[in-house]
């Protein structure tokens, strides 16, 4: 007799249905059994207001971790971005596979890059974090751009570029390259100018603690050097208090010359959304061998940061 299917619970988004579909063939590679996906409509789908109004943190997270408790899926996997800093005891964080590309890009018309952009562009994103960093670079650059918020999936965002209401919009280079546009692209933008979201371009694989045999059995897809990456960035994340809404950066990354791996650097900024004012700051240690080394880098940092004034940049806090 075969086995059933694995469920797999993903939001419907073109993005979430590719970046699902990949774990799929790769649980099933992995196990041999066949992984039918379930989708599920999260409220940050459905709601039209802004994330920041919204709460940000969760809000595409939520449904989906119902039906994980409710055994109406077996695993789903997340935007690792989009999940809460703290773990529910009754799910486990079974993978986290290696990371694509976690920088920003631009899609910008006529082929521009950020710095060629024309004086008064408009300038498309939904995050916080963004608006902040470009309006810094900006400022700091003899630039005059207005950032211009804006909700909806990759088709909806390019789309205002196409149709001429904006001059660009900044996206997630792991979301264009999940869904084969990363053509689309005018401008990869360098980590120094625009610093990602704590676990951009890593997914979250997340399936119930009672489950131990298939936790076993995703604990293959995991990268434990991405894992000690983005615990550390959410680490920080975590000890600024802050939402996934809030206009935070973070990136965690190895340094390492020909021969081996020598250290890892954290980076953190958070700033005011007109870029006036930004607090930026990095650390540089020991790669963490656990995730509670990788946690401590994470507050280590977040306590300057905190120390430098940044507590009163963060706008709203997360409940």
């Amino acid at each position: 007799m075969t086995e059933r299917a694995l469920r797999l619970g993903t939001r419907r988004s073109m993005l979430a249905m590719a970046q699902s579909g990949q774990v799929a063939e790769a649980v099933t590679q992995l196990t041999g059994r066949p992984v039918e996906l379930v989708e599920i409509t999260t409220y940050g789908d459905v709601s039209r207001e802004h994330l920041a109004q919204i709460g940000g943190t969760g809000v595409f997270v939520a449904a989906l971790r119902e039906a994980l408790a409710r055994d109406e899926v077996d695993f789903a996997v997340h935007s690792l971005k989009d999940l809460p800093t703290t773990q529910p005891d009754e799910l486990v964080l079974a993978a986290v596979p290696v990371r694509e590309d976690p920088r920003d890009v631009l899609v910008a018309r006529d082929g521009m890059t950020f710095p060629e952009l024309p004086a008064g562009a408009r300038v498309g994103t939904g995050s916080p974090r963004r608006m902040a960093q470009l309006n810094a670079y900006a400022r700091d650059h003899g630039m005059t751009i207005e950032t211009v918020p804006i909700r909806g999936n990759i088709d909806t965002r390019i789309g205002y570029v196409h149709k001429g209401e904006l001059d660009a919009v900044v996206l997630a280079a792991a979301g264009l390259s999940r869904v084969g546009r990363t053509d689309e692209v005018t401008d990869f933008l360098s980590v120094d100018t625009v610093l990602p979201a704590p676990g951009q371009g890593a997914l979250a694989i997340e399936c119930a603690a009672h489950n131990a045999s298939l936790a076993a059995a995703l604990a293959a897809l995991d990268d434990p050097c991405t894992r000690v990456a983005v615990t550390a960035e959410r680490s920080l994340l975590a000890a600024l208090e802050a939402g996934c809404s809030a206009p935070v950066g973070a990136l965690a990354d190895v340094l390492s010359d020909a021969q081996f791996v020598k250290e890892m650097r954290l980076r953190g900024v958070v700033g005011t959304t007109d870029g006036s004012t930004l607090v930026q700051l990095s650390t540089t240690g020991p790669v963490p061998e656990t995730e509670t080394q990788a946690m401590a880098l994470g507050r280590e940092l977040a306590a300057e940061m905190l120390a430098k004034g940044a507590a009163g940049l963060m706008g709203e806090r997360a409940l």
